[in-house]
C-alpha cells in the first residue's frame, strides 16, 4: 500500500475469532499503533455484544493502539475513526454525497448504515493502557433488513449503493492513511477541529430525534454535540446532554417495550 501512513504496523490474517479479540491478545507486545485486519471472522461482534454480520470481502479491521490522555478523551478517538472511514469512502467512490455520520459511531450512505465503530480499551486507575477500535464496512454485502432490530437504520452496502467495488485492503490503505491525518490533528489541536468537522457530516443535526438506553429514551432536536462528545437535545424540558445511547430517527417510539 502505497499510501500506508508511516509508524503503523499491519497485521492482516485470513480468518480470526474477531479482530478486537486478536488485538486484545497482542496488545501487551505492541511497539506502536497497529491495524489488524482480517478476511473472515468467526465471532465478529458489535455494540452490546451483539453478533456483526461480516462476510468475506466487507472490511473487518481493529487498530490498537496506546493512548495518552484521560479515558474521556480517548474514547474522543471514536470521532477521529468517523472521520477518517468517511474521507476513505470518498476517495474510493470519488463523492461525498450521501454520506453522514451517525452519532455515536455509524457511517451512513444514503440514509443506511454502511459502517459501525467499536471501542474497547483496558486499564487500571482512571488510565487507558490499550485502545482498541474496531470498525466493519459493508463493502460488498449489507446484512437483511430483517437482521437489524426495529427501527434501525437499514443495512447497505458501498458496492449496492455505489456500484464501486473495492477490496478490503484498498479500502484499509485510504483509511489507516485518513486515520493518521486526523489523528495528528487531534494530538496537536484537541477535539475542537475534530467536533466541527463531525458536524459538518453529521446527519439529521437540527431534527428530531430518538435517543435510547437500557433504561430512559429521550426525543428531541439534535443540536449539537458538545466539547466532551455528549449528543445533546432540545426536549420539551429543555436541553439534555446524553453521554451514551443508541439513536433512532423519525421521534419516539414504544418506550415501555424494550
Amino acid at each position: 500500500m502505497s499510501n500506508w501512513p508511516q509508524g503503523y504496523g499491519l497485521h492482516v490474517l485470513d480468518e480470526v475469532d474477531s479482530t478486537l479479540n486478536e488485538a486484545a491478545r497482542l496488545a501487551p507486545t505492541l511497539q506502536g499503533p497497529l491495524w489488524i485486519l482480517a478476511h473472515h471472522q468467526t465471532a465478529a461482534r458489535g455494540r452490546r455484544g451483539r453478533a456483526w454480520a461480516n462476510p468475506r470481502g466487507n472490511l473487518a479491521a481493529t487498530l490498537v493502539m496506546r493512548p495518552d490522555g484521560p479515558p474521556d478523551q480517548v474514547a474522543l478517538r471514536s470521532f477521529v475513526a468517523a472521520l477518517a472511514l468517511f474521507d476513505a469512502c470518498v476517495a474510493v467512490t470519488g463523492r461525498a454525497e450521501g454520506l453522514s455520520l451517525k452519532w455515536p459511531n455509524d457511517v451512513l450512505l444514503n440514509g443506511g448504515k454502511l459502517a459501525g465503530i467499536l471501542l474497547e480499551s483496558t486499564g487500571q486507575g482512571g488510565s487507558v493502557a490499550h485502545l482498541a477500535i474496531g470498525i466493519g464496512v459493508n463493502l460488498i454485502a449489507a446484512p437483511p433488513a430483517d437482521q437489524v432490530e426495529p427501527g434501525a437504520v437499514r443495512p447497505v452496502s458501498l458496492l449496492s449503493e455505489t456500484g464501486v467495488q473495492v477490496d478490503p485492503e484498498s479500502f484499509l490503505g485510504e483509511l489507516a492513511a485518513a486515520f493518521a491525518r486526523f489523528e495528528t490533528q487531534f494530538a496537536t489541536f484537541g477535539f475542537a477541529p475534530i467536533r466541527a468537522a463531525w458536524l459538518d457530516r453529521a446527519a439529521r443535526l437540527g431534527q428530531v430525534i430518538t435517543a435510547r438506553t437500557a433504561t430512559s429514551e429521550t426525543t428531541g432536536t439534535f443540536e449539537t454535540v458538545d466539547a466532551t462528545g455528549n449528543l445533546v437535545l432540545n426536549t420539551a424540558k429543555g436541553r439534555v446532554s446524553i453521554p451514551a445511547a443508541d439513536i433512532y430517527f423519525g421521534g419516539s417510539s414504544d418506550a415501555s417495550g424494550h
